[in-house]
């Protein structure tokens, strides 16, 4: 079976145990009353570090509750999850992103959060509605961000290359800089990593008067703009701007800060989540910044969009959701979570929460706060969140991407290639 066939099953699946009386959640009582929640998401050890400190804090306050964490890297945890979800084992507090909360909203996995007391009164609307779908809100954001570039002024002072005004660069500036790099940066240090994901491809879709999907769900993004995103990154690889294809797809399979090439101090930029600063900085071990992405100056409209960086959803078959709610509520309204989550899940979606934490931040969390402070103007329309089935999308770029990469398709044709595999997704 595919690892398509075996997610869909795996959903279909708790589909059917959901509506089973018999089936609970990860929750659990134990003898002396006290309630037992499990909290799933993914991050590195830092994050892992940052979050025990925060279970801990809950825990003091509230001592009827204990709350076990669970977590995986990036690549793994949405596998995971469905697993436990169709075997009837989520856990009570569910960390999501992207189309996930819709997809599993609709599915019937996540608790409306209307049926529970959680407050929301500070959190902005367009934040919340990123985990808002059918007019049900299935999950809360953890912060904000958006998709940036990350430069190394190191890398580029080494080259001898100016770093772009993030303000009014162009995608012909961004391939004349970053080629510029490729001939003046030493063997094994890359311009960047191949640029291929799909956070990319909604910026530079958006930025045509386009998306990858369209708001009844369906395939969006144009044959001509994919054909035409391949040609550059095909040039870049071709000029030792981006790594080889093989490097590439190793890299693929190391999502973590430490890992890549930027975190490795082997990369002059990337384009990644503005909350990744901390993280990268201090894999670096150099200072990094931020700035907007190419084109979005002379484009048809901002490809850049203002993002919830993660949301905290109820498992619907949670044996305790309120108290769920309640950690959920500690998590996303409490100065004293913020103060040790910091800017890490993004900057805070709670105002009254940012406000708070505004004198403790570090340098990396304040320059991200002043990107999001900078870009709010600026920013284009809110994302549209993918239908069911296009939770796949990732992993068809990916695949396609790697036929381009190692000269087995064209862009033509992994343009029909990606368009065809995206639309067979979101119709099953």
């Amino acid at each position: 079976m595919s690892r398509r066939s075996t997610r869909l099953a795996a959903l279909c699946l708790a589909g059917v145990m959901l509506a089973a009386s018999a089936c609970g959640g990860g929750s659990s009582e134990s003898d002396d009353g006290t309630v037992e929640l499990r909290f799933g998401w993914w991050g590195n050890n830092d994050r892992a570090d940052a979050t025990q400190k925060v279970i801990d804090a809950f825990q003091a306050r509230n001592p009827g509750i204990k709350v076990k964490g669970s977590y995986t890297d990036f690549n793994s945890y949405f596998d995971r999850l469905a697993t436990e979800v169709a075997a009837g084992r989520a856990p009570d507090v569910i960390t999501l992103g992207g189309a996930y909360p819709r997809e599993y909203g609709d599915r019937g996995a996540l608790l409306d959060l209307s049926k529970v007391n959680l407050k929301m009164d500070k959190i902005g609307a367009a934040a919340l509605g990123n985990g808002k779908f059918g007019g049900v809100q299935y999950g809360v954001p953890s912060g904000v961000n958006a998709i940036a570039t990350v430069i190394n002024p190191a890398v580029f002072e080494k080259a001898g290359v100016e770093v772009p005004d993030g303000d009014t660069w162009t995608w012909d500036d961004f391939e004349r800089i970053t080629k510029e790099l490729a001939g003046k940066l030493p063997k094994g240090t890359f311009a960047l990593a191949d640029p291929t994901r799909t956070d990319m491809l909604d910026v530079y879709s958006r930025q045509r008067g386009e998306a990858l999907y369209t708001a009844d769900g369906k395939v969006a993004i144009s044959a001509k703009t994919l054909v035409d995103w391949w040609t550059m990154t095909l040039g870049l690889r071709d000029a030792g701007a981006t790594p080889p294809a093989s490097q590439t797809a190793e890299l693929i399979t190391q999502p973590a800060p430490e890992q890549s090439l930027m975190g490795r101090g082997l990369a002059a930029m990337q384009f990644d989540w503005s909350n990744q600063l901390t993280a990268l900085t201090k894999a670096a071990g150099a200072p990094l910044k931020l700035i907007r992405v190419p084109g979005e100056t002379g484009a048809t409209q901002p490809g850049m969009w203002l993002q919830a960086s993660q949301i905290y959803s109820i498992n619907a078959r949670s044996e305790h959701p309120e108290e769920a709610a309640k950690f959920v509520d500690f998590l996303v309204n409490s100065a004293d979570a913020g103060k040790i989550i910091l800017a890490d899940r993004g900057i805070p979606a709670n105002s009254d929460v940012r406000e708070g934490i505004a004198s403790v931040l570090g340098e990396e969390e304040k320059a991200q706060a002043e990107f999001i402070d900078g870009l709010t103007p600026k920013a284009g329309p809110p994302l549209v969140i993918g239908p069911a089935g296009s939770t796949d999308t990732p992993k068809i770029l990916d695949r396609v991407n790697a036929e381009v990469l190692f000269d087995r398709q064209k862009p033509a044709e992994a343009a029909a290639d990606f368009l065809q595999q995206v639309g067979t997704a979101i119709q099953q």
